[in-house]
């Protein structure tokens, strides 16, 4: 392990323990140091900004309230992505209740990705999207994928390449029309 990764495991550790003796400064830090990778899980669920933020907000709450829960320091990054994941599908479950079938989602305003890439990722169920999310952008590891949306690791797999193939044919189905 390099010393750095060393070092931030280290700190971040030390920062869950305070938190979890109710150091409001160390919980906010926490957060701080994983509000990038929340916003992209949840975006990649909910596609729209103001959702993504409502689910980090519930899912900051939840995570203050519930800390003393968490059994493993080490572990709460996966714990806090598998709560953030709850509350985007419970979100988006209770949106569509209430959308109208014509209705659209709106695209977000500010967008750190790449256009191009955001759109052909939005082409995807989401149970191919939120995988390829927690593998390529989040770094996640397949069993771990597992793990967190709780189901086999085998379906992990088979989803991350079926959301390759889907976007390969995505690009590919473009470019023809790039050329005509």
């Amino acid at each position: 392990m390099h010393r750095k990764t060393e070092n931030r495991t280290t700190d971040q550790t030390l920062l869950v323990r305070l938190a979890k003796s109710r150091d409001p400064d160390a919980f906010v830090r926490l957060m701080q140091l994983h509000a990038k990778n929340m916003y992209r899980v949840a975006l990649a669920i909910l596609l729209n900004d103001e959702d993504a933020a409502d689910a980090i907000q519930d899912t900051i709450l939840t995570c203050w309230e519930k800390i003393s829960t968490l059994r493993e320091e080490c572990f709460f990054r996966t714990w806090m992505t598998r709560i953030l994941i709850r509350k985007c599908c419970d979100l988006r479950d209770t949106r569509r209740q209430y959308t109208e079938l014509d209705e659209t989602a709106e695209p977000a305003a500010e967008d750190c990705y790449n256009l191009e890439l955001k759109e052909a990722l939005t082409s995807l169920d989401e149970k191919y999207r939120t995988v390829m999310i927690l593998f390529y952008a989040e770094g996640y590891k397949t069993d771990e994928i597992a793990e967190l949306l709780q189901i086999p690791k085998s379906t992990v797999q088979t989803r991350l390449q079926r959301g390759r193939e889907k976007l390969a044919d995505y690009y590919r189905d473009g470019a023809q029309e790039d050329i005509l």
